[in-house]
């Protein structure tokens, strides 16, 4: 079994986020990392080839620091890691880099085995738009099964389990087909020592638009089919409250909740 991961670099949660004068998110105000909703791809794919045998490969589409998510990865254990750099790329939307992901999938299985599942996580930490997932399985004319806590394979066939407001479903698939999950569907490994290591060994190939045969002006900023008309910073937190405990500090919070009719 080949599986195929994208991934994206996303910034810190924890930084300061914004966007340039152009509209972007700005991605230079501080360390960006694995999107953590990708990490969970990342172990359900791992899961699936550890009990059926295969590989796995990860993809990203992003500037040089993207390299930092498939690096990621190699590190939890998979084999293979692609990063497509071109700064025609920059700027796409949704339906632009669903289309670059897809050439990279195409790319990979000509490049080697076929590929019987592309995953995905849930959706990306900075845009949290969750639409890749199904317009890449579009792009790539393939069955989705989207927002899966739970992901079975048997032969040829992709089962999951989608859990609703109230109810779940099971879904099934014939491969190849793609796999959306959620945050609940695992608990993502922490890379060890020797996986770092052998990390660090590994090659990232890296392809430009060229490489894949895709055309400059259907992707990036020229090709964008949204745009960031404006955008506002958020304001500064004001009228806070501050509570210092010293020993009743539980029933003046309970007390101010009452107050302010918030319970």
């Amino acid at each position: 079994m080949r599986v195929v991961v994208c991934v994206k670099h996303v910034p810190d949660l924890q930084s300061e986020r914004g966007f340039t004068d152009s509209g972007l998110v700005d991605r230079g105000q501080g360390d960006g990392t694995l999107n953590e909703l990708d990490e969970n791809a990342v172990e359900a794919a791992l899961a699936l080839v550890e009990e059926h045998g295969g590989e796995v490969a990860v993809v990203t589409l992003g500037p040089d620091d993207a390299e930092d998510a498939v690096r990621r990865g190699l590190q939890m254990g998979a084999t293979q890691a692609l990063h497509v750099l071109d700064d025609a790329a920059a700027g796409s939307d949704v339906f632009g880099t669903a289309g670059v992901l897809a050439a990279a999938v195409r790319y990979l299985a000509s490049t080697g085995d076929p590929v019987d599942l592309v995953m995905t996580g849930m959706a990306s930490l900075d845009g949290v738009t969750s639409l890749l997932p199904a317009a890449l399985a579009a792009e790539l004319d393939l069955p989705q099964l989207t927002l899966a806590t739970e992901v079975g394979v048997d032969g040829d066939v992709v089962r999951v389990r989608r859990v609703l407001d109230h109810a779940s479903e099971v879904l099934t698939a014939p491969m190849p087909a793609l796999v959306s999950v959620t945050d609940t569907a695992n608990e993502p490994r922490y890379p060890n020592f020797a996986g770092i290591m052998a990390a660090r060994k590994r090659t990232v190939e890296v392809v430009s638009l060229a490489d894949l045969g895709v055309d400059p002006a259907t992707v990036g900023t020229a090709g964008a089919r949204t745009e960031v008309v404006d955008t506002t910073p958020r304001p500064a937190r004001e009228n806070r409250v501050l509570i210092a405990d010293d020993g009743d500090a539980g029933l003046r919070l309970a007390a101010f909740l009452v107050e302010n009719k918030l319970v």
